[in-house]
Parts: structure tokens; C-alpha cells; sequence
């Protein structure tokens, strides 16, 4: 427990790193899923095809490679400084950008599972498209997509690690700033892996705590 205690600062500034990457990452993953995966289902060829071209291409590339562009790329064509907040906001951009296809495509398997009759019957009553989804489409689509969407948060949670990498603090960078304190590494990386899993676990209960919510109001 040495390691914990003598280094609470390290591991506070570690975690909050890491949750801050994992909200923010999540929000702007699963607004930027959610557009991209209507786009995937849109009645317009052209809403398809983009939709198409942006998860197909961002999903089958590393997200080292994404955090690459972002780190060294991106900056010098903004002209931005590579302080601490600027390194943090550009990889929750990476993490959100990166993570997106995932909610994409299975928001669409969501809405794949909603019957068409539905979705044609809005549009006979008059509803636009935008209407047709958010009023009766997404609704159902949402609550059958719970496991396989909280399997890609879990995975974005482990994901923030390799902002490490980059400069940007979070438990993954611990065992880089407590080896200059003398830690035993094995000892901190056994640690880094107990909080993973218990902020797995929680994940995990949230997913239980919806699913059972949504199974009653049906």
C-alpha cells in the first residue's frame, strides 16, 4: 500500500486524467456515433456514402496512428503550443473522433433492429426523417444496443491509456512519473490493473442498473 499512500498526488492527478479523457472522449464519441450512424441509414446516397468513408476509414486505422496526427500533425497546421490542456483537449478529440465508429455502427445495428413498418408509418403521418429517429426510431434503438454499447465505452476506458504515450496524464503515464520516485514498477503496474478493473466493474453495474430499467418500462 506504500506505493498508494506515499504517492497520492501522482495517482489523484493519474485518475483524474483518466476519467477526464473517458467522459469527454465518451460524450463527444457517442454525439458525433450517434450523427454518423443516422447518416449511415439516411435516405440520402450521399449521407451514406460519407458516412460510410468516415467509419471505414478512421476504424481501420491504430489509434496510435490517430493519436499520431493529432500530437504532430494537427498542431503546427493550427499553429497550436503543445502545453498540457492543449495535449489533453486533443486527445479527448482523437479518443471521441476514433471511438465515434464504433457507436456508429452500432447504433445502426440498433436501428437494423427496429421493424420498418415503424419507421414507414411516421412517414406516412407526416414526420420528417430527423423526426422518424429521434421520435420513434432511436428510442428503441437505444435500449437494444445497451451491452454492445457499453462494450465500446469499456474499451475506450482501456483506450485512454495510450494517451500515456502523448505526454498526457493518466494512471497509464503512473509507472513513468513513480519510477523517478524509486516504486516498484511491477507493484504500480498491479495497482494501475486493480483500478482499471474496478472502474470496469462499475461500468459493468451501470450496464445492469439500465438494462433492468428498460426492461420494466416495456
Amino acid at each position: 500500500m506504500n506505493v498508494i499512500t506515499d504517492n497520492w498526488d501522482v495517482w489523484a492527478e493519474g485518475l483524474i486524467g483518466t476519467l477526464i479523457l473517458f467522459v469527454a472522449g465518451g460524450l463527444l464519441a457517442l454525439i458525433l456515433g450517434i450523427i454518423v450512424g443516422a447518416m449511415r441509414v439516411s435516405p440520402i446516397p450521399v449521407a451514406r456514402s460519407m458516412g460510410s468513408l468516415y467509419v471505414n476509414t478512421i476504424r481501420n486505422t491504430p489509434l496510435t496512428l490517430v493519436f499520431f496526427a493529432f500530437a504532430f500533425a494537427l498542431p503546427p497546421l493550427l499553429g497550436l503550443r503543445l502545453t498540457a490542456d492543449v495535449s489533453l483537449t486533443l486527445a479527448v478529440c482523437a479518443l471521441g473522433i476514433y471511438t465515434a465508429t464504433y457507436v456508429a455502427e452500432t447504433i445502426r445495428s440498433g436501428i437494423n433492429t427496429v421493424p420498418v413498418g415503424q419507421a414507414e408509418a411516421a412517414r406516412a403521418i407526416g414526420l420528417t426523417f430527423g423526426q422518424v429517429m429521434t421520435l420513434v426510431v432511436m428510442p428503441q434503438a437505444f435500449r437494444s444496443v445497451i451491452p454492445p454499447m457499453m462494450s465500446v465505452f469499456i474499451a475506450l476506458l482501456k483506450n485512454t491509456t495510450v494517451a500515456a504515450g502523448f505526454g498526457v496524464v493518466n494512471l497509464g503515464a503512473a509507472r513513468n512519473y513513480l519510477s523517478e520516485r524509486g516504486a516498484n514498477q511491477m507493484l504500480v503496474i498491479i495497482w494501475v490493473m486493480i483500478i482499471f478493473v474496478v472502474l470496469v466493474l462499475l461500468l459493468s453495474w451501470a450496464q445492469r442498473a439500465l438494462e433492468n430499467k428498460w426492461r420494466v418500462a416495456r
